[in-house]
């Protein structure tokens, strides 16, 4: 018989089967429960029995009565008609977005390499750092509240201006710089960087973005990002680095200001 779409899924269909050990007696307990005989088939030595309270048996729920018992010496089994304990697989490309609810499929069971979401946080100045040289940003840093940037997440922890990492995993940093004047200085060159080591000692450069202050009254934002590979959640560290090139203050912006300087981790997903 022709059909439209997909085929039939019956002809992949297997029912549960009961077997019997038979005695002197009309009464059987099913495996499972049933509306009434139609649901099932009942074979005793090898004769498809006729269901009804005229014939051969009646079910209801999980009772079988028999209109004539058995003896030890019968078969019987009774297969399940609507109890179907097998089905084909569905074809590739039948299942939607759409098929599938909110929030049921578990990260464990994503594709290796995969990219998830699975941690963030967010980091700031609290206050104006007033920097003369080119320097690593080592105080007045806090993790975001609630009442300004918003805690987004936890997982990181700081010390002295040094990040680590709660687990391993590809993690996207991002640093924003915002800079203002000090003094009388009229131009400067200004930077933020990102520095990572991979053995808690030797930090290296991994991005950076500059700008310029050309007047007493301008500002200056950056913004520079870089994935790492953490793996090594003892010696994998992040620093990050202001840099000017004009002798004179500089005032890093604060979270009092109407910019902010501040830096965030995201979790990608596992190595």
């Amino acid at each position: 018989m022709g059909y439209l779409g997909n085929t039939p899924a019956l002809s992949y269909t297997s029912f549960a089967v009961q077997h019997f050990t038979t005695s002197a007696t009309t009464s059987y307990t099913l495996d499972y429960s049933v509306a009434n005989e139609n649901e099932i088939r009942l074979v005793i030595n090898n004769v498809v029995q006729q269901p009804g309270s005229s014939y051969a048996y009646t079910a209801s729920g999980t009772s079988l009565t028999l209109s004539a018992a058995t003896s030890a010496t019968d078969t019987m089994y009774a297969v399940f008609l609507g109890k179907a304990v097998q089905t084909v697989n569905p074809p590739n490309g039948s299942v939607t977005n759409a098929m599938i609810v909110d929030g049921t499929i578990a990260e464990s069971k994503l594709a290796s390499g995969v990219n998830t979401i699975t941690m963030a946080e967010q980091w700031r100045l609290s206050s104006v750092t007033v920097t003369s040289t080119n320097t690593f940003l080592t105080t007045n840093l806090e993790k975001a509240d609630s009442s300004d940037a918003g805690s987004i997440g936890t997982g990181m922890s700081e010390s002295s201006g040094v990040f680590s990492f709660p687990s391993t995993g590809i993690y996207l940093i991002t640093g924003t710089g915002a800079f203002y004047q000090n003094g009388s200085v009229t131009h400067q060159f200004v930077g933020l960087e990102i520095y990572v080591t991979t053995d808690n000692s030797s930090y290296n450069r991994r991005a950076s973005s500059y700008g310029a202050i050309l007047g007493t009254a301008e500002e200056a934002n950056t913004t520079c990002m870089y994935i790492f590979d953490v793996t090594d959640i003892s010696n994998d560290k992040v620093k990050f680095h202001v840099r000017q090139q004009t002798a004179g203050n500089l005032n890093v912006a604060g979270a009092t200001n109407r910019q902010l300087t501040g830096f965030t981790f995201v979790r990608l997903g596992d190595t």
